[in-house]
């Protein structure tokens, strides 16, 4: 089972989370991206761009923030955060 968490922070406040889980074998990496792509459905939001700084601290830390700079369009918070919980 891989569980990928999601939140949405404004002004260091937990705005919206949920949770995506994967059973399917898969690599890590198709599991992350499918877990993402539930995650941004769940929560209305478009897909991030992954910049060289989400994927150097997802390989460090299992864990990355995705800024304004990743989102094509406006957005009305301050990051989405995605961190894996179970693998």
């Amino acid at each position: 089972m891989f569980r990928l968490w999601g939140k949405i922070f404004k002004d260091n406040r937990l705005l919206a989370d949920t949770v995506a889980c994967r059973d399917e074998e898969d690599t890590r990496t198709h599991k992350v991206f499918g877990a993402l792509e539930e995650i941004c459905y769940a929560l209305d939001l478009e897909k991030p761009i992954w910049l060289d700084v989400n994927v150097r601290e997802f390989q460090a830390h299992d864990k990355t923030r995705f800024r304004q700079d990743s989102f094509i369009e406006q957005v009305d918070f301050d990051y989405l955060e995605i961190q894996v919980i179970e693998e």
